[in-house]
């Protein structure tokens, strides 16, 4: 294993360290139990927009704290749950008396817990709303989930739902952002290599050189069927034709494309995987009017790339465009 760590057990306390050197204008960084929050949290009279999950799929989630987006991240060991109480800690960090947002993807782990701090959290009277995404189209269930994975349209609905926070719209408003989000996005990813999870010391899963694992998630969970290696446009299509089909999109629809790097993919890549993703999409008869590119949900250095389609509206492109200030995504200020 080559990795630029120190001890294992020490690599997610030492990059919370590295983002609180690195973004004290935006974030602050507490410790035991670990969670981030944006700089100027709470903010009175708004929702607060809280997220979370295993480390080693950075920038998310907290690469998005910071204006527009989160007001908190809750990062859990490498590709392991955050715990309740620090799911609760940032819930009383943000709570500026408008509400909690808790935006939830579908991993057992994941669901229990922001379950039990959205509890803890209303038995000192601050209400919360959760929802839970659930857009991975490759699998019904997998080692981590019952039912589909939440995967691409998390960090879509996290920059949706910031900016309906931002402008002040109440609790239901916010998660009514959220949920139509988790009912318009569609997402699926494919693997070339494997991932080390540092403590672990090995790859996750053996991929031959001349394979690839179709569907796969982004703990390194098996995906629809593993094959010899294709070429990219073929790669695409696979990726595609699942995704158009589930929703389904029709002809007319106007839809943000989001190609994600699984952590080892160049952008090189992402961008020949953009331009036949664009050619299918519009060859359906939908309008491409926002796009994502660029490494946003890695599972630590895996080779592959997943994507998304979420069908837009009028409000949601307004709140996709309105500005965001984070370490990992920034337009508009």
């Amino acid at each position: 294993m080559k990795k630029l760590i120190n001890k294992p057990e020490n690599v997610v306390r030492e990059e919370l360290e590295g983002i609180a050197y690195a973004h004290p204008d935006l974030v602050k960084v507490h410790f035991d139990p670990n969670f981030v929050v944006r700089s100027d949290a709470p903010v009175k009279g708004k929702v607060g927009v809280i997220s979370g999950g295993g480390s080693g799929h950075e920038p998310m989630h907290g690469g998005f704290v910071g204006i527009g987006m989160l007001d908190a991240a809750c990062p859990g060991a490498v590709f392991t749950s955050p715990t309740p109480d620090q799911m609760l800690e940032a819930t009383k960090a943000v709570n500026g008396g408008a509400g909690i947002l808790h935006i939830v993807k579908n991993y057992t782990g994941d669901i229990m817990n922001f379950e039990m701090a959205a509890d803890l959290a209303r038995g000192q009277n601050i209400e919360v709303e959760s929802v839970v995404i659930d857009d991975d189209v490759a699998v019904k269930d997998s080692l981590y989930t019952a039912g589909r994975r939440g995967v691409g349209s998390t960090v879509l609905a996290e920059k949706l739902c910031g900016a309906a926070a931002e402008q002040k719209r109440s609790l239901k408003e916010v998660a009514d952002v959220c949920r139509k989000v988790k009912d318009a996005g569609r997402s699926m990813g494919m693997a070339l290599t494997s991932c080390t999870v540092p403590h672990v010391g090995k790859p996750t899963f053996d991929l031959p050189e001349d394979q690839m694992e179709i569907g796969i998630g982004i703990h390194g969970e098996p995906g629809r069927t593993r094959m010899p290696l294709k070429s990219a446009d073929e790669i695409v299509e696979m990726l595609m034709e699942p995704i158009i089909s589930d929703l389904p999109y029709k002809s007319g629809d106007q839809v943000l494309l989001f190609v994600n790097s699984m952590g080892g993919t160049p952008l090189i890549e992402l961008y020949v995987t953009y331009r036949k993703a664009h050619e299918i999409a519009t060859k359906h008869g939908l309008k491409v009017v926002r796009n994502l590119i660029g490494p946003i949900i890695t599972s630590l250095e895996m080779a592959g790339v997943s994507i998304t389609l979420l069908k837009l509206d009028g409000d949601m492109i307004k709140l996709w465009d309105a500005p965001v200030k984070t370490a990992g995504l920034r337009w508009g200020i």
